[in-house]
C-alpha cells in the first residue's frame, strides 16, 4: 500500500512538473494570432525579432480575425496567445467576451492600413467597377422593378453593357476573415443603402439584405491564406478575387488591380484616403503578458519602430500603407506608456 502510494505521489508530482514545464516554455515564445492580412507584417516583425534578439521567434498563425479574436479572448493562461492581429476593430461582443474568460485589460495599436483590391490575371484587361456594379455582383438579393430578388447576374455585361462578357466568378473572403467584414462595410452597406427599393424595409431587415453575399456559386468563399485566392485566380484566367493589399502589391507580375469608383488601388490613394476600400489595420495585446511573456515588450517595440512601420520601413516593402506621421507618432507615444507601465 505504501509503495502504491509512494507511486501514485511521483505520478502526480511529475505531472505538476510537467504543467509547470509547459507554461514555463509557453511564457518564453510570444504566440500570435489571427489576421491573414496582418500576417505578413507580423511574421516579417518577428524574423526581425528572431534575427536582432537572440530570442526565440514569434509564432504566428494566420486563422482570420474572427477566429483569433475568439481564441485570445479564450483565456489569461501563460500558453494563450499574447496578441491577436486584427484587420478590423474589435467588436462590443468580442470585448465581452474577452471579459468574460478574465481577459479584462487589452491594449490596442493601430498599425497601419490596407486596402480591398478587386484584382484579376494577367493578361487579361483590368476592370473598372463601381461601388453599385460591385454589389450587384456579389449581393445575394439585388433590386429590380422596386423589389429584392434573388441575383439573376450571372455575367458582368449582364450588370452593365460596358462590362466584360464573362461568367460571375469571384473569390472572396469568407465569413472568418476580418476582410469579409470590411467589404460588407465599406462596399456592401454603402452601395445598398443607394437603392430606393430599401426605404421602407426594417432596419435589421435592411442590415440583413446588405450584408448577404450570394449562394449560387458566383461567389466562392475563401477561407485559407490568401495565397490559395490567388493560386485560383491564375487557374481560373477569367475570374475576379477580392485580396488585401499587400497580397496583390507581392503580385503584380501575376495580377491586377480594377479602378474602384475611379480611383485606382495605389499605395497613395490609400494613403490618403482617396481609394474609398482602405481600413486600418490593428494589435491587441493581452497587457498581463506584458510581465510574463519573454521578449514581448521587445517584439511590440520593434513593431512600432520607425524602421518597421513607417513609410520608408520594412513592412512597407511587404505592403504596409504607414500612418500618417502625426497620427504614427500619436500611435508610438501609446505604445511607449504602454510599455512603461508594464515594468
Amino acid at each position: 500500500m505504501k509503495i502504491g502510494l509512494f507511486v501514485f505521489a511521483n505520478a502526480v508530482f511529475a505531472a505538476v512538473q510537467l504543467f509547470a514545464a509547459a507554461d514555463a516554455l509557453a511564457d518564453e515564445q510570444i504566440r500570435i494570432v489571427g489576421s491573414s492580412t496582418v500576417y505578413p507584417f507580423a511574421t516579417a516583425v518577428a524574423e526581425y525579432f528572431g534575427k536582432t534578439t537572440g530570442g526565440k521567434a514569434p509564432v504566428v498563425e494566420s486563422i482570420g480575425t474572427g477566429g483569433g479574436l475568439k481564441l485570445f479572448c479564450a483565456s489569461l493562461d501563460a500558453a494563450s496567445p499574447d496578441i491577436a492581429a486584427a484587420s478590423r476593430r474589435i467588436r462590443p461582443s468580442e470585448t465581452a467576451n474577452c471579459a468574460e474568460h478574465g481577459v479584462k485589460d487589452i491594449a490596442e495599436i493601430t498599425i497601419g492600413f490596407d486596402g480591398l483590391v478587386i484584382v484579376n490575371a494577367r493578361p487579361n484587361k483590368p476592370m473598372h467597377l463601381t461601388r453599385q456594379q460591385l454589389f450587384q455582383a456579389i449581393a445575394k438579393s439585388v433590386p429590380q422593378n422596386g423589389k429584392w430578388v434573388a441575383n439573376p447576374y450571372r455575367r458582368w455585361r449582364d450588370i452593365d453593357a460596358a462590362l466584360p462578357d464573362e461568367k460571375i466568378l469571384i473569390f472572396g473572403p469568407a465569413p472568418n476573415h476580418g476582410t469579409r467584414d470590411s467589404l460588407v462595410d465599406l462596399a456592401m452597406t454603402q452601395a445598398c443603402a443607394e437603392f430606393p427599393a430599401l426605404k421602407g424595409i426594417e432596419e435589421r431587415q435592411q442590415r440583413t439584405i446588405c450584408a448577404a453575399v450570394r449562394e449560387d456559386g458566383a461567389f466562392v468563399d475563401v477561407s485559407q491564406n490568401y495565397s490559395i485566392a490567388l493560386q485560383r485566380l491564375i487557374m481560373e484566367p477569367h475570374a475576379v478575387g477580392i485580396l488585401p493589399f499587400s497580397y496583390f502589391d507581392q503580385n503584380t507580375d501575376k495580377i491586377q488591380a480594377a479602378s474602384f469608383d475611379g480611383q485606382e488601388a495605389t499605395y497613395d490613394n490609400i494613403f490618403s484616403g482617396r481609394y474609398s476600400l482602405s481600413r486600418p489595420l490593428f494589435l491587441y495585446v493581452k497587457t498581463a503578458h506584458l510581465q510574463t511573456t519573454r521578449g514581448l515588450r521587445e517584439y511590440i517595440a520593434a513593431f512600432t519602430s520607425e524602421k518597421a512601420w513607417s513609410r520608408d520601413g520594412y513592412l512597407a516593402e511587404r505592403g504596409l500603407i504607414a500612418l500618417a506621421d502625426d497620427q504614427r507618432g500619436q500611435e508610438a507615444a501609446k505604445v511607449a506608456e504602454l510599455l512603461k507601465t508594464a515594468h
